[in-house]
């Protein structure tokens, strides 16, 4: 009698241990600038700043590294926030429609609530408790003040509370209507009223305490003078609309600031002439005949000034000015001549222009990065001496391993290049390309003293500029940005400015195309005649596709010195291979009528002929028969759909836009036999097409020759999204110049290669050359799912030194990320990473191949994660106290 034994299919232990070791799942730091701040402070003592949102986050910077992030359990806007000076601890209020301003005085004990009705209440902390019987209420105040002042009117809101700067406990008290008043909260009595007459603002009082400044709803500010024995002050020692006699906006703050020339610095937001400059966001500077005003693109939310606060000097003596705006922060240099920008090392708006995409480059060559840097640097007229001001704190994180690039492009045809190699994301150079075109920019309007600041511009010169696909190569330094009107741009890494004109080559992509018209936007007209094109990637080649169509792929093999892309309508390899993709009824995508006389095969054909007999040498080589139709219709039957998967409906062939081009990729593998490799290019469509090409990539000179190897149909049509050619050890292939450089294991050309596809749908592996069906997984876990990204990564052990594994990793459209091992396609883990509604995060998302990833949870946010239990990119600092308190606040970690 035989006997048989089933095995169960369980968990393998020892399997589990070690997915333990390679993976897990860490939402880890949000690089950027945080979206819709509300709020700003700054803690001089540590050296702290503070910002509040409307959603109810609070961030805490210090020195670069130096990060802290709370969120408020309800989501409320924090309208104000305090440090309790060298605690490390805040105090947030959040938007109450009867508190109008509030005060924390120094030493901390006592928190004053200015309201709407002009009542005062007073809070003892830190347990927030209410001090019984001492409010200052209305009433109080208005029996102190003349009768003809009082002329029948309230007061109006508390619109300012400021503490004496040498006498604590005395206040100084602004209602709205324009009465001042220095109030003693010791005695209960008001020391002396300043009877102002215009609508107040803000109150700020000068360092020595003998004098305080107003600011009001007219564009104007008043000096103060404060003297023991006048109970009553009618007139302000003298008054100031700088930008009179114009009827002008208010100026909503006012800082003074006292030097040691005897000049004082005084700084206000707003104040501008309504009927010409009305709708300018603007801070200005003053001091003595120095006149700066600061013209920004957003809202001023706040601002503050770095300087000495400490009482025994007598002079605040400051050294920068810090600005909060709506979208981004600015920080100007106040000991440099000429008041310059200092570059932020983080919190630069990354939206300065819309992101249209964006890419990821690791393990980027010292020699690559410095030059980057000093183009970086070369770039600006002035440069601010002094170092970034808000610098509390300690960074406790190792050195990063490695420096990594991450890479987005801009609709204002910017691509800018940051440095992701820690927590902080610091700007390290930007590339514009507008200026190998002719566009029709804005000229802007000059008013000295004017000067415009921050880099924040939501307004392109023109939209066709936008940056849709980027491909660099970090050890060639050549680059290729494609953008929203077909053009495809070459560039190279120059240390040296250059006036030169670009050559410029058109691709037609629709040569064969009968009844086709274009009603998209025209072509950038590119410029003639030298331009200057500074330090850093300058131009070398513009290659143009027509129609043209926004670029949906592009790809740079620099050792083969090949470029390919891919449009709506077809892709073109460096002006060489050309195949129109389009389906007759792809009429979204021609945006006008196309005829129907051709089938796609008989189109695919003359293109080919065409090419062979106009694009490349003389050579004839034989077209090899497609075979993979045969082995998708093989791999379906091989195997019964598993309980987990869905059973995948074939789509139409007639939908719309299904010959967009998804995705491009060079590869040095078999193709045409098992003995012989070579270069090839690979396409996949929208329709669920693949074509790979043979190439015979010559020396210098030489004429590329494209020959079409193998045609891949995925049987239910669904759009490609990724194309993976992988080695004899399964493994995918190094990047250009990595083996030939020894920088990675050369790979495998001794076994069978193997080809990783990757739809909408689900995965497959092939055998190469006869594209045999090996493996595929069905990416269906719920109704509806679709892969949005995908990418391989290397996932190491946090036990094992030496191990790591080449993992899959998918994004879908319901936001959750899938690993599979490569080149099995056994599924590994399965984590929630964004919300499914949230659309724009999911397109963004862009993986590293360490294991990390970066999707935007708002238009100025990256929120980074990590997918490794080894490569964890997160804060690690603390803040030092002179003076004990509880352990739970004495370190931050």
């Amino acid at each position: 009698m035989m006997k048989f034994r089933f095995r169960r299919q369980g968990n393998d232990p020892q399997r589990e241990k070690i997915k333990q070791e390679l993976f897990a799942f860490n939402k880890t730091v949000e690089h950027g600038f945080p979206h819709q701040p509300s709020a700003l402070t700054f803690d001089p003592q540590l050296q702290l700043m503070a910002i509040g949102t409307k959603s109810g986050a609070i961030k805490i910077y210090g020195s670069p590294g130096v990060e802290f992030t709370g969120l408020h359990r309800d989501t409320a806007v924090v309208s104000q926030i305090h440090f309790l000076q060298g605690q490390v601890r805040l105090l947030g209020h959040f938007l109450a429609s009867r508190v109008t301003v509030l005060l924390l005085l120094r030493s901390c004990d006592l928190l004053c609530v200015g309201t709407e009705g002009g009542a005062i209440h007073f809070l003892d902390l830190p347990r927030l408790s209410l001090r019984d019987n001492q409010s200052l209420l209305l009433d109080q105040v208005m029996q102190s003040v003349p009768e003809d002042y009082r002329c029948g009117k309230s007061l109006g809101p508390v619109e300012s509370l400021q503490e004496h700067p040498q006498q604590p406990g005395k206040i100084l008290i602004g209602y709205s209507r324009g009465l001042v008043v220095l109030w003693d909260l010791s005695t209960r009595n008001a020391e002396q009223m300043f009877l102002g007459k215009q609508q107040l603002e803000s109150l700020v009082w000068e360092r020595s305490g003998r004098s305080f400044v107003s600011s009001h709803s007219d564009g104007g500010y008043s000096l103060w003078a404060v003297a023991s024995g006048n109970t009553y002050t009618h007139q302000p020692v003298s008054s100031s609309i700088p930008y009179g006699p114009f009827p002008c906006k208010a100026i909503n703050k006012i800082l003074w600031r006292t030097t040691q020339s005897g000049c004082p610095v005084v700084l206000y937001s707003g104040g501008m002439p309504r009927a010409s400059y009305g709708d300018r966001h603007c801070v200005t500077i003053q001091q003595d005949k120095q006149h700066v005003t600061l013209d920004f693109t957003s809202r001023v939310i706040d601002f503050f000034t770095v300087h000495t606060t400490n009482l025994e000097h007598d002079y605040d003596d400051p050294s920068a000015l810090v600005v909060l705006l709506e979208e981004e922060l600015v920080v100007i240099d106040l000991l440099t001549t000429g008041w310059p920008s200092v570059p932020p090392p983080y919190l630069a708006p990354l939206h300065s222009s819309a992101i249209t995409t964006s890419c990821h480059l690791d393990d980027v060559p010292a020699k690559l990065w410095d030059r980057l840097a000093t183009a970086g640097n070369s770039q600006g007229t002035q440069h601010a001496h002094g170092s970034w001001p808000i610098c509390g704190g300690k960074n406790l994180a190792p050195t990063p391993k490695q420096q990594e690039l991450l890479l987005t492009g801009h609709e204002d045809g910017t691509v800018r290049f940051w440095d992701v190699s820690a927590v902080a994301m610091t700007p390290l150079y930007k590339l514009s390309t507008a200026n190998v075109f002719h566009t029709d920019s804005l000229q802007e309007e000059e008013w000295p003293p004017f000067r415009k600041v921050g880099c924040f511009d939501p307004y392109s010169d023109d939209p066709r500029l936008g940056i849709q696909k980027i491909s660099l190569c970090k050890y060639s330094c050549r680059l290729v940005v494609a953008g929203t009107a077909g053009q495809v741009i070459v560039l190279g890494l120059s240390d040296e400015r250059s006036d030169h004109t670009v050559d410029v080559s058109t691709v037609d992509l629709l040569q064969d195309r009968e009844g086709f018209t274009w009603k998209g936007h025209d072509r950038l007209e590119p410029r003639t005649s030298p331009a200057p094109f500074p330090p850093g990637f300058q131009p070398l080649v513009v290659v143009q596709a027509l129609p043209p169509a926004s670029v949906t792929a592009v790809t740079l093999h620099a050792e083969w010195n090949l470029v390919a892309f891919g449009t709506s309508h077809g892709f073109g390899l460096c002006s060489v291979s050309l195949l129109c993709t389009l389906h007759p009824n792809d009429s979204l995508a021609m945006e006008g009528p196309l005829s129907r006389v051709k089938s796609l095969k008989k189109s695919l054909r003359q293109s080919f002929r065409r090419i062979r007999k106009s694009r490349v040498s003389g050579k004839k080589r034989p077209v090899p028969t497609p075979t993979s139709k045969e082995a998708n219709a093989a791999l379906a039957d091989q195997e019964e759909v598993a309980p987990v998967q869905r059973r995948i409906e074939p789509r139409s062939a007639d939908d719309s836009l299904s010959g967009v081009v998804r995705c491009l990729c060079f590869a040095d593998t078999y193709l045409r036999d098992g003995t012989h490799h070579g270069p090839t290019l690979w396409a996949g469509t929208n329709s669920g097409s693949v074509y790979a090409y043979a190439l015979e990539v010559p020396g210098v000179g030489g004429c590329v020759e494209a020959v079409l190897g193998k045609e891949i149909q995925l049987m239910h049509r669904a759009p490609v999204v990724s194309i993976c050619v992988l080695d004899g050890r399964g493994k995918p292939l190094p990047e250009p110049y990595q083996a030939s450089l020894d920088l990675a294991t050369a790979p495998d050309m001794t076994n069978p290669h193997s080809v990783l596809i990757a739809s909408e749908e689900q995965l497959k592996v092939f055998s190469l050359p006869k594209v045999g069906a090996k493996t595929k997984f069905k990416l269906t876990a719920h109704e509806g799912c679709r892969v949005r990204r995908v990418a391989t990564v290397t996932v190491c052990s946090t036990a094992q030194e030496d191990y790591s594994e080449t993992s899959l990793v998918c994004l879908t459209n319901l936001g959750d990320l899938h690993l599979f091992n490569v080149p099995v396609l056994r599924p590994q883990v399965r984590y929630d990473c964004i919300r499914k509604e949230d659309i724009s995060g999911i397109a963004s998302c862009v993986f590293t191949k360490n294991g990390q990833g970066f999707y935007l949870i708002s238009p100025s946010e990256y929120q980074r994660f990590s997918l490794s239990a080894k490569v964890i990119t997160e804060p690690l600092c603390t803040v030092e106290l002179e003076r004990p308190l509880e352990q739970h606040i004495r370190s931050l970690h």
